[in-house]
């Protein structure tokens, strides 16, 4: 079911490059303003990140990312995924001279870095089941704890969304299960963003801070 989900979520999106170009549009956002939101909100998770330091791009797109990471670092190593071969060419292509960045559709293939991040690779279900696509959530929640040592962080629709904005094609996570679910598995340590004029919200999980001291009286 992994593969299969994959493999439409890559003929989705490479039809969406073909028709929009390496554009937010491209990668089924509206526009590069709100990119750049989700984009600043993914990254705090480099909040306590001292350089130099390595992070994966899970579903790196075109890799739009990747900008937002040189104007504010210099001493990086950037890994980008994307299930889709169109998008990683594509990326190649807009950074040919960048060292600090590689891009590959070979997930298998992918080392562990100090954080992980993924953009919008929740949303797009289609027609499969919700029951389905929420299994396909988690594992790959559970893959960017894997990849990552020091934190991980990713974005997803709300459910809380506004009933006449929804759409069926669409996957609207609950926050509230899914902030259990990694404390739970993960870290205690965790962020959940939903106080950003999108539709959405944003989860930060640290997993190299200590916990809270437990405090009586």
């Amino acid at each position: 079911m992994t593969d299969a989900l994959a493999a439409q979520a890559a003929r989705y999106y490479a039809a969406k490059l073909q028709e929009y170009g390496p554009t937010p549009r491209g990668v089924d956002w509206n526009d590069e303003r709100t990119q750049r939101i989700r984009f600043d909100h993914l990254l705090e998770v480099l909040s306590a990140a001292t350089e130099p330091f390595s992070l994966i791009d899970f579903g790196c797109g075109y890799g739009a990312l990747l900008d937002s990471l040189v104007e504010h670092h210099e001493a990086f190593t950037y890994r980008g995924y994307d299930v889709t071969p169109e998008m990683v060419a594509e990326a190649r292509r807009r950074y040919p001279g960048e060292v600090r960045a590689r891009f590959t559709s070979d997930c298998d293939g992918l080392e562990p870095a100090d954080y992980a991040v993924a953009s919008g690779v929740f949303n797009v279900k289609q027609d499969t089941a919700e029951s389905a696509w929420h299994a396909y959530v988690y594992e790959i929640v559970d893959t960017l704890a894997r990849l990552s040592s020091r934190g991980f962080a990713f974005n997803a629709l709300t459910a809380h969304a506004d009933p006449e904005q929804r759409r069926p094609d669409l996957f609207y996570a609950d926050p509230a299960a899914m902030i259990d679910h990694c404390l739970r598995t993960y870290s205690r340590d965790l962020v959940l963003r939903h106080d950003y004029e999108l539709y959405e919200f944003t989860v930060i999980v640290y997993l190299d801070r200590r916990p809270p001291v437990a405090r009586s009286g």
